[in-house]
């Protein structure tokens, strides 16, 4: 199954990006923690959890997924991740290596930017302490913003006058030169929505084009603010500075060491954890819940027992989870990704051979708005489709668009 879209993942040296990483990577999924270097970018499956097809019609117990997992109609769904080594300021004019890590952005579809709230990295990630991390917010969007701004000023002339020579749209000009950060017609033609543009493209200003640059990195790569070690005793005062500059629906706050030490403890047995939660059972808590075998759990040393407690107070109690889980879920909700399940029968819901039980054994992502065209072409490439059935064996239209709940359980039907 296609793993697209795909997710970058940005941020300063110490920022704690390898760590967040590592811990949306590290799910039900059994995969474990993935190796990165620090200078060439890696790509990784990450597991976005969503709610599973299967639990509309009661058959959690038959949902056996090709991949990721599903328990009790909670699924987890594979999602591409793109680790991008640390920016720092001047990246654009190629400090740090700056425009080999930017230019690796460009095929993703939206960004996590990994900040340290706690203040103790500065710009460049080195040790310190009292640093203001709303700075790191600005300067990364500031440095891909005079990234493209830059590329296209360089052939602006140029540009000009062969939309002159042509007579193309704004849109047919601009995506020609945008297309190298993975843009698509339906992206310039938002950004120049958005803006409201009414002034032929000849006459733009240097003004009107950084609007324009400015509006399409915005459609383009969207972002996610993950502040980082919330832990700490400084993060609180940096969280509330960032929540009044930010738009809070952009915001995710997270501890991924957190997340790493937790499931750790929960794969050599010590504790039940439920991801994305507060709920952390360790054997006496389970004893005393009622479960004389506690749960089979092994017993916790007196180290592990006191950080799993203050985890919880300075962590899970006050914030709800380590919100690792969140992160993905943010970047999938301002994506408005749409899971899909392609299925052979639209009345079994299987997948398989006639003797298989098992149901919704694929799933994939699309962004909101696509069409059952759309997911066809993405499912099933260049071959040829007689027709679409939906649940219950409908047909439906390939112009349908899909959603949650709505023709977003799919059988293609091959033939001319």
């Amino acid at each position: 199954m296609p793993r697209d879209p795909l997710i970058g993942l940005v941020g300063k040296p110490s920022a704690g990006k390898s760590s967040t990483l590592n811990s949306l990577t590290d799910a039900t999924s059994k995969v474990g923690n993935f190796p990165f270097t620090t200078i060439d970018p890696q790509r990784a499956i990450g597991y976005l959890q969503i709610d599973c097809a299967c639990a509309r019609f009661g058959l959690t117990d038959r949902c056996k997924p090709n991949y990721g997992s599903c328990v009790g109609g909670r699924r987890s769904v594979p999602i591409e991740l793109l680790d991008v080594a640390g920016l720092v300021p001047g990246a654009h004019q190629g400090k740090g290596l700056g425009n080999k890590f930017l230019d690796d952005l460009r095929h993703a579809d939206a960004l996590i930017h990994v900040v340290d709230v706690s203040g103790t990295t500065d710009a460049e990630g080195k040790v310190t302490r009292g640093y203001d991390p709303s700075a790191d917010i600005a300067w990364l969007r500031s440095e891909i913003v005079a990234w493209i701004r830059g590329n296209l000023m360089e052939k602006w002339g140029s540009i000009r006058r062969r939309h002159i020579a042509v007579k193309a749209t704004a849109v047919e000009t601009l995506q020609n030169q945008f297309s190298g950060y993975g843009s698509t017609s339906a992206v310039v033609a938002r950004t120049l929505d958005r803006l409201g543009m009414k002034e032929p493209l000849e006459e733009w200003s240097e003004e009107t084009i950084d609007r324009v640059v400015n509006a399409f990195t915005d459609e383009k790569f969207p972002t996610v603010i993950a502040l980082n070690k919330i832990d700490h005793p400084d993060a609180d005062k940096n969280i509330a500075k960032i929540a009044k500059m930010q738009d809070p629906n952009t915001i995710v706050l997270c501890s991924a060491i957190s997340e790493i030490f937790l499931r750790k403890m929960a794969k050599q047995g010590y504790i039940r954890y439920t991801e994305g939660s507060e709920f952390v059972d360790a054997k006496e808590d389970l004893i005393a819940a009622g479960d004389p075998d506690g749960g089979g759990l092994k017993e916790l040393d007196e180290k592990n027992r006191n950080r799993i407690e203050n985890l919880k107070d300075m962590v899970l109690y006050r914030f709800g989870s380590t919100g690792v889980v969140q992160v993905l879920s943010k970047a999938a909700e301002i994506l408005g990704l749409v899971p899909v399940f392609p299925v052979k029968n639209t009345t079994t819901f299987g997948s398989g051979s006639g003797e298989s039980k098992a149901v919704f054994r694929d799933c994939v992502l699309v962004k909101k708005n696509s069409t059952v065209a759309d997911v066809a072409r993405k499912v099933m490439g260049d071959a040829p489709i007689a027709y679409i059935e939906g649940a219950g064996g409908t047909r439906v239209a390939e112009d349908h668009v899909v959603s949650v709940g709505k023709n977003d359980i799919l059988s293609f039907k091959v033939g001319k």
